[in-house]
């Protein structure tokens, strides 16, 4: 009869299953290369299947300032290409030959390096124990969107779709959002994700037409300049001046696609993807452009809106995530539709901002844009936190959860927002203030509960239960 030592016996205790659990589901995640307690991101959910595409093109030459780095004397905020992906409505059931798009550009090890370098300890070492936490965490995780596939077409009057051109925020990528924004875009909507290589980026692969590579990483002030001639304000503004650039030079190769020169895009397309972009011919609404993004994005699509619409770039509306703090100061010359959502994060936290409290500064700035004339709205996503509109709570719901606080379950919070969002593009687009843009304020601060009980009993519970309502033009 076999002998088995005493150690190796099962102690079948609480403990002893815990363990033996943990070490089944590690081995199994090793054994079939899953990263550990990760998802898969969701499907959407509307009506239109979603199509995506990167587009990289060298659309024009374009430097925003004389700055250069240290290393090698070549123009930091120099455009060579502009890089973005493309989400938008197809026919639902269409599958591509392609495979998906990685949620982590390949090569990670780029990503990797580069969030070594905003950890301030790029070496060999860090670099690649960088990269390998994010294929522990993400691994090879796919953006559900089919790649290259057609726009959505009937043989009859070919819809023409709305346009959101949005900027993702510090310390992520074009890819950062693909959730919230698919979403969009299965509704009827083309969302186009910018990729900006002001330093902002963990990394970036610029890829030229004759198929050369060259790696962007993040930067600062310290890559390009001896310390002290510059200071953190005045590099901020050299960013902003490159990312807004980079807005409208995207929205001059969008206006190409509208004008049929898609064919001459897809040509000149690093990336090798737009097939049928010589089909998408007035099909882009570009006289409703509108505007978004998060965090370091919200704050540049604020600076965008300043003297909107524009020639440069016609934004007719604004969606604005988690705008400020530190990301710089606000612009308030704002005169088109706009709403600001914050996380609960970003608004119970007292910040001081521009030497006043940061929820004052875009409450004033919201209520300033309906003394306008302009229907306006500043609410905030109960427990939410700041990344909760990204796709990263959705990829490890675990430990983001734990580490931001967020209490709100992580698809629920994507679809709170996408619906709010929803709500006001369809406003923009048809005037009719639906959900939670027909109500009228409830919270004027943050946690101060103004209605009556009368009210709270007729709002409908979604809206009392997910949202605070700051700034509404209903009591204009």
């Amino acid at each position: 009869m076999l002998h088995v030592p005493r150690l190796l016996r099962p102690r079948w205790t609480w403990s002893y299953a815990a363990f033996s659990s943990i070490v089944l589901y590690i081995s199994y995640c090793i054994l079939v290369g899953t990263p550990f307690f990760s998802s898969n991101l969701p499907p959407y959910k509307g009506k239109y299947g979603v199509g995506t595409m990167d587009i990289e093109v060298p659309w024009k030459t374009r430097q925003t300032s004389d700055v250069v780095f240290k290393d090698n004397g070549l123009p930091a905020f120099k455009i060579e290409t502009v890089l973005f992906s493309v989400f938008y409505p197809t026919v639902n059931g269409i599958m591509s030959s392609k495979p998906h798009h990685t949620w982590i550009p390949r090569p990670i090890s780029l990503t990797g390096e580069g969030y070594a370098r905003l950890a301030k300890i790029n070496n060999f070492f860090a670099n690649n124990l960088f990269t390998l936490a994010l294929w522990t965490l993400v691994g090879d995780r796919k953006i559900p969107a089919q790649v290259d596939i057609p726009l959505y077409v009937r043989y009859e009057n070919p819809p023409v779709f709305p346009v959101v051109i949005f900027s993702h925020g510090f310390a992520t990528g074009r890819t950062a959002y693909t959730q919230y924004l698919g979403e969009l875009a299965s509704r009827g909507y083309i969302v186009v994700a910018v990729e900006h290589r002001d330093g902002s980026c963990p990394g970036s692969m610029i890829i030229h037409d004759d198929g050369s590579k060259k790696p962007v990483y993040h930067f600062t002030k310290s890559h390009v300049l001896e310390e002290g001639q510059i200071d953190s304000a005045a590099f901020k503004q050299l960013q902003f001046d490159y990312r807004e650039a980079e807005m409208e030079e995207t929205y001059q190769v969008l206006k190409a696609i509208n004008e049929g020169r898609g064919e001459e895009v897809y040509r000149s397309n690093s990336r090798h993807e737009g097939s049928s972009l010589d089909q998408w011919k007035g099909r882009l609404d570009l006289n409703s452009l509108i505007v978004a993004g998060h965090s370091f994005g919200a704050t540049l699509a604020l600076r965008i809106l300043k003297g909107a619409p524009s020639e440069r770039f016609p934004a007719k509306g604004a969606i604005i995530l988690d705008p400020g703090k530190h990301s710089g100061p606000l612009n308030t010359d704002v005169n088109v539709p706009t709403l600001v959502i914050h996380s609960a994060s970003w608004s119970k936290k007292l910040t001081i901002f521009s030497g006043h409290p940061h929820f004052e500064v875009v409450k004033e700035l919201v209520q300033d844009v309906i003394k306008r004339g302009k229907d306006a709205w500043f609410v905030t996503s109960v427990a939410t936190s700041h990344v909760s509109v990204a796709d990263a709570p959705l990829i490890e719901p675990m430990l983001l959860s734990w580490t931001t606080g967020s209490t709100i379950e992580v698809k629920e919070g994507v679809m709170q927002y996408a619906k709010v969002s929803l709500d006001f593009l369809e406003y923009l687009r048809t005037g009719r203030k639906g959900g939670i843009l027909g109500e009228e304020t409830t919270h004027p601060e943050y946690g101060v509960d103004t209605r009556t009980e009368e009210r709270k009993t007729e709002m409908p519970a979604e809206i009392t239960k997910y949202w605070q309502i700051h700034v509404a033009p209903n009591e204009r």
